[in-house]
């Protein structure tokens, strides 16, 4: 089988879809060569994620990963949201295939876009190399970042 019943059953059920009007930070990826496009949302207080929404017009992983990052996010420190990687979704998935993996990278960097804009929208001051891009060949789905 091509898929674990965690990508089946996330990307069949996902947790926490929808659209937040009254985000705190709202973070937007997207992979132009399979045309991913991730929205994640985070409502913040007392700098812990107490809500997260997510919009993903993608493939079943591309769901699956979206899903599967706000549940580990979600009643978290935004510290903890920042160190999600991409590796761990795909632990918390059963694995993803390899020509999917940039779904998982994806997934990471729409929780780390959302986290920036909470910061940028709130004056919070941050490490911007806590916020540079993975590698190049992540966006081209060649990358197995560790």
């Amino acid at each position: 089988m091509l898929y674990s019943e965690k990508v089946m059953d996330h990307f069949t059920h996902p947790r926490n879809l929808g659209k937040m009007d009254d985000a705190d930070g709202v973070g937007e990826v997207g992979n132009a060569k399979c045309g991913d496009i991730m929205k994640i949302y985070i409502k913040v207080e007392n700098d812990i994620i107490t809500d997260v929404k997510f919009n993903t017009f993608g493939c079943g992983s591309a769901i699956a990963s979206s899903s599967m990052a706000t549940e580990m996010i979600k009643g978290k420190p935004i510290s903890e949201a920042l160190e999600l990687s991409n590796k761990a979704v795909v632990e918390a998935l059963d694995g993803l295939p390899a020509h999917k993996l940039h779904c998982s990278v994806l997934a990471e960097e729409a929780v780390r876009a959302a986290v920036k804009d909470y910061y940028d929208k709130n004056n919070i001051p941050y490490d911007p190399a806590q916020f540079q891009e993975n590698c190049a060949a992540c966006h081209e789905g060649q990358c197995h970042c560790d």
